[in-house]
């Protein structure tokens, strides 16, 4: 075969796996125990297709070419551990007598599927691992991808996903959905995971750019894979709903230069409408957890035709409710925000000063970043340019501040205006 035959077949094999790969894992993991093992299983699936499909030419069903060829491969893997085990304890009888059981029909591979995202989020791990693992797992992403998503070195993240193969095996977490207050436990690992990832993609941490939609499509996908899978879960309804209505605003947050475009200044022609409807359904089959109400709140600025029709004073009760749902800084610094658009600057500026002592807020560069925007709303310009300068100085995305930079040198400005025209 030619060598550009032999390239559009190698594409199709990566095209196919990255699609396959998360329920070809899952199945074979199902199999073997192990997530580990089940991922160079799997690969060795996709090193036959290379080796084979360049000469038989690709199958009219790769994707179940390779999910039988992975599952065959488990199969024999078990077959020569249990013949081991067999002749260490010197059982007289042959394994072909009592042969392992054929995996299930591929009609259960939904609930493998499910398995596999409860053992990648298992609370043994921590919040990092169980991140990078399930974008490996799951979202069919590369060592390197992962590791340019959230900036950081490659072998940080090869070894961190190691480790986490290894801490599960140590750990002989079982590869199951488990059950009670266990699932409860495991289901809020698995949620806060896909909403990481979404939040990293939906406003990137570091770098130069604001936005990394492929982090926010891989989370969107994981959300509806859940909520496809646990329709009786309203807070897994409730998560899909916040991203799928978050991720309508995506491509009006960003100018054509990539600069961020604030929440008043967006095109709102530019909302997804589809997402907008999905975010809409997907919310009437939600509860009233943490998720459920964020997606309530961001339901108030999708269903409002402009920024002036938006109704702060349902976001700022909703903001209430979350913040005794879940206590957190950043949700009592977001009320804040909808009391100073519900009953103006100077009561969200209350609310604003009574967190500044809190210690998980001293670096978050949000906080100087609202407190400017109110102090400017107040006329206080020379504070709010101060403010805006130290929220720049905090934020480690390039994007941010850039526009942080400029509201400060542009609210100076009106100030030494002000002061040199007088009082109007």
């Amino acid at each position: 075969m030619g060598t550009a035959s032999a390239v559009s077949t190698a594409e199709a094999v990566e095209t196919v796996f990255r699609i396959e790969s998360a329920r070809i894992i899952a199945g074979v993991a199902r199999i073997v125990r192990d997530v580990g093992i089940a991922e160079e299983i799997a690969q060795d699936a996709v090193v036959a297709a290379l080796e084979q499909w360049p000469e038989s030419g690709i199958p009219d069903k790769p994707g179940a070419w390779l999910t039988a060829t992975a599952k065959h491969r488990a199969v024999d893997l078990v077959r020569r551990r249990e013949t081991y085990s067999r002749k260490l304890a010197e059982v007289g009888r042959a394994l072909e007598d009592r042969p392992p059981a054929e995996p299930p029909d591929d009609d259960d591979i939904d609930d493998d599927l499910l398995r596999l995202i409860f053992t990648a989020c298992h609370p043994v791990l921590s919040a990092e691992a169980r991140v990078a693992l399930t974008l490996r797992l799951l979202g069919g992403l590369t060592t390197r991808e992962i590791a340019r998503a959230f900036l950081a070195a490659e072998p940080t993240v090869a070894q961190r996903i190691v480790r986490a193969k290894r801490t599960l095996a140590a750990a002989g977490v079982p590869f199951e959905v488990p059950g009670g207050a266990a699932r409860s436990e495991r289901l809020d690992s698995v949620l806060e995971v896909v909403y990481l990832v979404f939040n990293e993609g939906y406003s990137a941490t570091a770098g130069d750019d604001l936005v990394r939609p492929g982090l926010c499509e891989d989370a969107l996908r994981l959300a509806r894979v859940l909520a496809g899978l646990m329709p009786d879960e309203p807070e897994v309804h409730g998560l899909a709903a916040l991203l799928e209505l978050q991720a309508s605003r995506t491509a009006a947050r960003t100018g054509p230069d990539g600069a961020p475009v604030l929440l008043a200044g967006q095109n709102r022609a530019k909302w997804d409408r589809l997402l907008i409807h999905r975010g809409f359904a997907s919310l009437r089959r939600a509860g009233r957890g943490p998720y459920a109400l964020q997606a309530a709140i961001a339901a108030c600025h999708a269903g409002a035709g402009s920024y002036a029709d938006t109704d702060w004073t349902a976001i700022a009760s909703l903001y209430g409710l979350l913040l005794e749902v879940q206590p957190s800084p950043v949700v009592a610094l977001n009320r804040a925000v909808a009391v100073s658009r519900a009953r103006g600057p100077e009561a969200g500026l209350v609310l604003v000063e009574e967190l500044a002592g809190v210690p998980a807020l001293r670096d978050y560069h949000l906080l100087p970043s609202v407190r400017a925007d109110l102090l400017e709303a107040l006329g206080r310009t020379d504070e709010a340019a101060a403010e805006f300068a130290r929220a720049a100085s905090l934020t480690a995305n390039e994007r941010e501040r850039g526009l942080l930079l400029e509201r400060a040198a542009r609210t100076g400005a009106a100030g030494g205006r002000a002061a040199r025209e007088g009082p109007v």
